[in-house]
C-alpha cells in the first residue's frame, strides 16, 4: 500500500507532517508536543486546562464565533490532551482548507485566557472529574495507570479538585508561553490539499520564539489495590504489566499480545472467562505504548465473589501463551492487527491521530511501517512477553 506522506522540519523548528488524499475531505491538526507527563504533580491538570481555554477565545473570535466558522462550512472539530501531546483538530471538506488553517492557528497564537471565561470552565472541569469518577470503567483504567508508576504518572492526567482549583490566569500563561512555541508544534494535514500551501502558511504565520517542554520524573513499580465503593452492582477490574517502550520494536509482540489475550470476541480470554464460564460480560484489553512510558492493559467487569478467579484465569492464560502457543494462532492475530489497521486507514480523521502519534513515539514514517513491524514479530517474543513475572491490579468493587 502506497502512501503520498511528506515531513519538513521549518528553519523555527516546527514540524509539518502531510499525506496527500483524493477525497474531498481534509483532517487539520495543530499538537504541541506537550501533556500531563509533563506537568508537576503540584499543577496537574494545566495541559487540559489550557485545551480548553484554547477554544474560549482570541481577541478576534470569541467561542460562538471559532464554532460557526467551522461548523457552518461543514465542519466537526475537538481537542484532546493525552500524557505526551495536546492536539487540537478538525475534519473539513476539503475546499474550506484555508478556514481550518486560519481558525485553528488563531486559537493556537492567540488565546485570550480571559478570566471569567477561565472562572466558568474550571467548573466545566470539574464536572468532567465528576464524569470520570462516576464511570467505573474509566476510573479503574486511570486507577491502573497509577499502580504502575509513581511520579508524575500516578496522578490523573485531568488534574485533581485541589490542582485545578489552584490554576490561575498566570499560570495558565505562564505555561502557555513556555511550551507553546513554533519549535514544540505540530501542523498535521491528511487530505485533498497541497504539501506548499501547507508550508508556505506555517512559516507566514509562526515565528521564531523558541519553547521549552518541562520534563519530569517517575519510576516504573507495580501494585495490587481493591476499592470499595457503595451504590455498585458489579466490581470492574484492571489487570496491567509493563511493555517496551515505542522505540523498542519488541513493542510489536507486546501489541500482538494484548491482542491475542482480550482484544475481540475471538481473544482468548473472552472465550475463557466468558465463552465457557460466564463470569463476565465486557472483557477489553489494549496496548498503551508511548515513548516513555508503555504498559498493556486487560479490563474485565464481573461479580464481586468472581474477582479472585477471575485474576487466576488470566494468569493461567498467559503461561498457557508462554508454554504452548504456536505460528498458526500467531500468524492469525497478526492478520487481525495488520486488517484492523487497514481499515483504520479509511478516515482521515483516524489517520492523522495515528501520524501525530507515531511521532511524537519517534517517527512519524514508523506509521506507514506498522504491517512492516507486526509481520515480522517471532513466536518466542510473544511467548516470552506473556511469562509474567510483575504485574498490576486494580479493581472497583461493590461496599458489602
Amino acid at each position: 500500500m502506497e502512501f503520498d506522506f511528506k515531513r519538513k522540519i521549518l528553519k523555527n523548528g516546527m514540524t509539518i507532517l502531510f499525506e496527500k488524499r483524493n477525497i474531498p475531505a481534509v483532517s487539520v491538526a495543530f499538537a504541541v508536543r506537550s501533556g500531563g507527563i509533563n506537568e508537576s504533580l503540584e499543577e496537574k491538570g494545566i495541559s487540559h486546562f489550557i485545551e480548553h481555554m484554547l477554544y474560549k477565545g482570541t481577541p478576534t473570535r470569541d467561542y460562538k464565533k471559532i464554532a460557526e466558522e467551522i461548523e457552518r462550512k461543514g465542519g466537526v472539530f475537538n481537542g484532546f490532551t493525552s500524557e505526551e501531546i495536546t492536539a487540537y483538530f478538525c475534519k473539513m471538506p476539503s475546499k474550506h482548507l484555508d478556514v481550518a488553517l486560519d481558525v485553528l492557528s488563531d486559537i493556537i497564537k492567540n488565546p485570550l485566557f480571559d478570566e471569567r471565561e477561565l472562572e466558568k470552565e474550571r467548573k466545566v472541569i470539574f464536572e468532567e472529574i465528576k464524569t470520570v469518577h462516576d464511570s467505573p470503567f474509566h476510573y479503574v483504567l486511570d486507577e491502573a495507570q497509577k499502580s504502575l508508576y509513581d511520579g508524575t504518572l500516578n496522578a490523573d492526567n485531568i488534574g485533581t479538585y485541589e490542582t485545578v482549583n489552584s490554576i490561575d490566569r498566570k499560570k495558565i500563561f505562564e505555561k502557555f508561553k513556555q511550551v507553546y512555541q513554533p519549535n514544540n508544534l505540530i501542523l498535521c494535514v491528511v487530505g485533498d490539499a497541497d504539501f506548499k500551501k501547507v508550508i508556505d502558511f506555517a512559516e507566514k504565520n509562526f515565528g521564531n520564539k523558541k519553547g521549552k517542554v518541562p520534563e519530569q520524573k517517575f519510576n516504573l513499580k507495580n501494585e495490587i489495590k481493591i476499592e470499595k465503593r457503595s451504590g455498585l452492582d458489579q466490581a470492574s477490574l484492571v489487570f496491567a504489566y509493563h511493555v517496551p517502550l515505542a522505540n523498542d520494536k519488541k513493542n510489536y509482540a507486546a501489541r500482538v499480545l494484548s491482542a491475542l489475550m482480550a482484544e475481540g470476541m475471538s481473544s482468548r480470554l473472552f472465550g475463557e472467562i466468558r465463552g465457557k464460564r460466564n463470569l463476565a460480560y465486557a472483557i477489553k484489553g489494549d496496548s498503551n505504548i508511548n515513548k516513555n512510558f508503555s504498559y498493556n492493559f486487560i479490563y474485565v467487569g464481573t461479580m464481586k465473589e468472581n474477582l479472585e478467579k477471575v485474576k487466576e484465569l488470566i494468569l493461567e492464560e498467559f503461561k498457557k501463551v508462554s508454554e504452548d502457543l504456536e505460528e498458526e494462532e500467531l500468524n492469525s492475530v497478526k492478520e487481525q492487527l495488520i486488517g484492523q489497521y487497514k481499515i483504520s486507514m479509511e478516515d482521515s480523521q483516524s489517520q492523522m491521530a495515528g501520524i501525530l502519534a507515531s511521532e511524537i513515539c519517534g517517527s512519524a514514517k514508523e506509521f506507514y511501517e506498522y504491517e512492516k513491524n507486526i509481520s515480522k514479530v517471532q513466536l518466542k517474543d510473544v511467548k516470552d512477553l506473556a511469562k509474567i513475572k510483575k504485574y498490576s491490579f486494580f479493581a472497583l468493587v461493590p461496599e458489602d
